[in-house]
């Protein structure tokens, strides 16, 4: 059945609101992201001068590249704000073939980039693609989709679980071809915590949890590589020159830091001691550098961010956009357990994972990717703070009359 608005009433709030939009941002977090981005660029330029200088002959390299990285990041967020989320929505099942055809390509010889014996790279130029980065948001977007579509599915029967989580293990299944077990912890943990928030089932959410840890242990030790990550992270002093050396040295680092740091540039272990110091291990280098009140204010940022993400799916969910609801708790979920998950192999409390730190660590992917994250939220917020449900639900979901004076 059409439903006919008149255009009086709808064109002039819809250009009302186009002007509004950066009223209508999340200023909290839009200063919290910055400021990670900013803290990023300092610390990246810190730890990596010293390896650029002497592989490179280019100290700046790394800083000016990450600046790049950072102006493109910003650019994608800007177009990201612009998009109506009913966009991302009717692309769930799109992203869900493109993320497997990601996947699929990276292992194909010749086309993948193989890097410290990991195949997770395609090639594009200027940067290196990391095919995990962008599937870990697309998956979001699929699943936040199908929760809207099947939620009731989801809530009663065990089909409407298992469903999403056959085609999130195909993804897990290729990643670890790769292989990259940590961002197949953060994908199947996010979609997990999507999911129980969706209203599954606490019976079917523990079996699947239970079977998911069984299957993670067993792929643990069936690995030697894996086995000797999990072993050198239980006592990494037994081997310290050897298969614990990169733990130690970040721990040196940290343990270094004290109250208040080193100061900046005054690192130790960034000298060619600390292996991927720039990456996967930058918070080590803050650590020693900033210390213990450096280490607060990181900290303190990303549980701000993971907050706003928070409050935003819950401005969704009152608004009654269950979409937007469930992309912004799983975008705060993935970026608060990649950090902690970081942080926590950074300080020897998890086993070693080629994870970055979210919005910090060099890298074009992941930036750029979550910098897209976190124009998606400021997206989330503005449609819901700002629309109506029932503007939105006549301008973007419902069919309209063309020929009386509607938009259609």
């Amino acid at each position: 059945m059409s439903i006919t608005v008149p255009v009086k009433r709808v064109v002039p709030t819809l250009k009302r609101s186009a002007d509004s939009r950066l009223d209508k941002l999340d200023w909290t977090l839009v200063v919290v992201s910055v400021a990670l981005l900013a803290i990023g660029l300092v610390m990246v330029t810190s730890a990596s001068i010293s390896v650029a200088d002497r592989n490179l002959s280019a100290p700046f390299y790394y800083m000016q590249r990450q600046a790049v990285f950072i102006l493109l990041g910003i650019f994608a967020a800007w177009l990201v704000y612009q998009m109506r989320l009913v966009q991302w929505e009717k692309s769930g099942m799109a992203l869900l073939g493109f993320s497997l055809f990601l996947l699929v390509l990276v292992l194909v010889p010749g086309v993948g980039k193989e890097v410290n014996g990991s195949t997770r790279w395609i090639p594009l130029g200027f940067f290196n693609l990391q095919v995990s980065e962008a599937v870990k948001l697309f998956l979001i977007i699929y699943v936040a989709g199908y929760l809207v579509r099947h939620g009731e599915s989801v809530r009663t029967s065990i089909a409407g679980f298992i469903k999403p989580m056959l085609m999130v293990g195909l993804a897990a299944l290729l990643l670890l071809l790769e292989p990259d077990f940590g961002a197949t912890v953060v994908i199947i943990g996010t979609v997990l915590g999507m999911m129980y928030l969706g209203g599954v089932r606490f019976t079917q959410f523990a079996a699947f949890l239970t079977l998911f840890g069984a299957a993670a242990f067993l792929l643990v030790v069936s690995s030697p590589y894996r086995l000797e990550r999990l072993t050198s992270f239980m006592n990494p002093w037994a081997d310290p020159f050897d298969s614990g050396f990169q733990l130690t040295q970040s721990l040196i680092a940290i343990g270094t830091g004290g109250w208040f740091g080193t100061g900046l540039g005054g690192s130790v272990q960034k000298l060619f001691y600390l292996p991927e110091s720039h990456t996967d291990f930058l918070f080590a280098v803050l650590s020693e550098e900033l210390g213990f009140v450096g280490v607060c204010t990181v900290i303190a940022l990303y549980t701000v961010l993971f907050y706003r993400a928070t409050r935003i799916a819950l401005q969704a969910e009152k608004s009654g956009n269950r979409f937007a609801a469930y992309l912004a708790y799983g975008i705060g979920i993935w970026l608060g357990l990649q950090a902690v998950i970081n942080m926590g192999v950074n300080m020897g409390m998890l086993p070693t994972k080629g994870l970055t730190l979210p919005l910090m660590s060099y890298g074009g992917s992941s930036l750029i990717i979550c910098c897209m994250s976190i124009g998606l939220l400021l997206r989330i917020h503005y449609e819901c703070s700002f629309y109506s449900r029932q503007a939105v639900s006549r301008y973007e979901r419902r069919p309209v009359s063309r020929g009386k004076g509607v938009y259609a």
